[in-house]
């Protein structure tokens, strides 16, 4: 790296000094024509300026519930907070700086402006408490956050518990000294930082299913690069397409899919706060939304909710986030006529590498390596596996894990491969099917479970609305398979019902793979995300 640090545009080093070292990196594949950028990229630019002399200017960029920016007032609205960034501020780029707001126009808008004056985005979930927010702040050692006035409480008892916190700026409100009533007074003309493509723009924290927090860090380049694959040859989005969806944008998965990607392209995106399943249907039609982002969890929620609404703009349904189950994807065709788009993907890669569409996606199966990435299935000696045999999902492309100052990058690159801490097999056909997370496969009896495969058959019960399967340590099996159960109608449980689903997992697959423990629960731990913390049911459990 140390070759390529003079031409970094970053007055503040600390990103650079902080990256893991060159040989522990992954090897990054640039294999398309499109992902040949040239040196020097601030991606906030290609967003913007660029988007507006390709003929967009007038185009409807942002939609919220009160709000609609054209490409050329996105522009212009990102100009003027990037002049409070530097002259109310004082940033230089290089600079870290955290951003709390849920999906709306400003937030949004104060991403890019971080972009564009050469600092380094933090973007954090909006339910994240104080003592996690200071987790943040002092592993990234950031000195300035930008936040939503209806989030700042949290924020505020972070500042006291972490002094390196010395600025804080409100947005979305006109008090006195807020972004807002600061950026009305700016020009709406700036000079993007002259970034290198490698310099760090983004630096996003994992959702911690599994306790401490990775700050992963991504480049200017990166950024480009995910909108320039899934999107590009997959999704084939287009100018007229209109992207809706509830992952937050301090989400990798959000930050791309209702943000990233149909500013790429000169697609309108509809940022809205709060969403639930219904709101959500109705804002599809409000909106003739014509691409939906969001968890398998919420398209579950939502189906039966389907009837209600026409739906008639929706062309596209993508869900990450988790696994998204087979009963899902057949219950979510049969109410809308839509064949699912599933994807995995990683905060540590920053978006969906493996996916299938259309006549391509097959039932059971996640898809396969989107253009531009390469994965394989390892076996225990770090070969790579034959068909059908279950390993570690390994993946390289233009991306690819770089964590700020953390021992665990030696476990998440192997030789030159991206560690994803999924168990997969890979089909004849290249297909990737997904089994478990590496680390929650159960060994009962001297038998292998994927805690996924019994959610599977647990989740066509009618009775069973949602569940989560474990293995639980136990002296004679060495662990057993327990399922956590939230049913439709909670007045049914009871021992007769234990007994009916346990039975009904033995009749579906191998007998060893039932259930020996069921517990009924009024709802599943999540996280923001929507992913279910399957650690915090083994401390229950235990």
């Amino acid at each position: 790296m140390a070759s390529r640090f003079p031409v970094s545009a970053h007055v503040d080093t600390f990103a650079f000094e902080h990256l893991p070292p060159v040989e522990q990196w992954p090897e990054l594949i640039f294999s398309l024509p499109e992902l040949q950028y040239p040196e020097r990229i601030n991606c906030a630019s290609a967003f913007l300026e660029e988007m507006v002399q390709k003929g967009f200017a007038d185009k409807l960029a942002i939609r919220s519930a009160n709000t609609q920016w054209t490409y050329a007032e996105l522009c212009a609205k990102v100009n003027q907070i990037a002049h409070v960034l530097v002259d109310d501020l004082r940033l230089v780029p290089g600079n870290r700086v955290l951003l709390r707001g849920a999906n709306n126009p400003m937030m949004a808008a104060c991403i890019l402006a971080v972009w564009k004056v050469g600092c380094i985005a933090v973007p954090t979930m909006p339910l994240l408490r104080a003592k996690e927010l200071s987790v943040i702040i002092n592993k990234a050692q950031i000195s300035a956050a930008l936040c939503s006035s209806a989030l700042q409480e949290e924020l505020n008892a972070a500042q006291s518990l972490s002094p390196v916190l010395q600025q804080v700026k409100l947005f979305n409100t006109d008090a006195p000294d807020s972004v807002d009533v600061l950026m009305a007074q700016k020009s709406s003309e700036f000079a993007a930082v002259d970034t290198a493509a490698e310099d760090v723009c983004l630096i996003s924290f994992t959702s911690g299913t599994t306790g401490m927090p990775k700050g992963t860090m991504h480049f200017h380049r990166d950024v480009l690069a995910i909108c320039d694959c899934f999107p590009r040859s997959i999704l084939q989005s287009a100018s007229n397409d209109v992207f809706i969806g509830t992952p937050p944008l301090a989400f990798t998965f959000g930050l791309g899919g209702l943000l990233l990607f149909p500013l790429r392209i000169g697609a309108t995106a509809v940022l809205l706060e709060k969403l639930t399943p219904e709101t959500l249907l109705k804002s599809i039609d409000e909106y003739q939304a014509s691409i939906c982002f969001t968890a398998p969890t919420f398209y579950r929620q939502m189906l039966s909710l389907v009837p209600q609404f026409s739906l008639q703009s929706l062309k596209k349904t993508v869900s990450a986030g988790e696994a998204l189950p087979i009963a899902t994807r057949e219950a979510w065709q049969a109410a809308t006529g839509l064949v699912m788009i599933d994807g995995i993907g990683a905060t540590e890669m920053l978006h969906i590498f493996i996916s299938a569409a259309g006549s391509e996606a097959r039932a059971g199966a996640t898809g396969k390596a989107i253009p531009g990435y390469q994965a394989c299935v390892l076996d225990e000696e770090g070969k790579p596996a034959g068909v059908g045999v279950i390993g570690r999902l390994a993946v390289k492309g233009p991306t690819g894990c770089r964590y700020l100052a953390d021992e665990r990058q030696k476990n998440y690159v192997f030789e030159g491969w991206n560690l994803t801490g999924d168990a997969y097999e890979m089909d004849a056909d290249g297909y990737f099917h997904y089994r478990a997370r590496t680390d929650d496969m159960i060994i009962t009896a001297g038998y292998n479970v994927a805690g996924p495969e019994v959610e599977e058959v647990l989740l066509k019960h009618p009775e069973v609305a949602e569940c989560a399967v474990v293995g639980l340590p136990d002296e004679e099996r060495g662990q057993i398979v327990k399922a956590f159960v939230v049913l439709r109608d909670a007045s049914k449980a009871n021992d007769a019902l234990i007994k009916t689903l346990q039975d009904y997992v033995k009749n579906n697959v191998a007998p060893y793979k039932y259930p020996r423990a069921i517990e009924f629960r009024e709802a599943l731990p999540r996280t923001e995300t929507g992913k279910v913390q399957r650690f915090k049911l083994k401390q229950v459990g235990a």
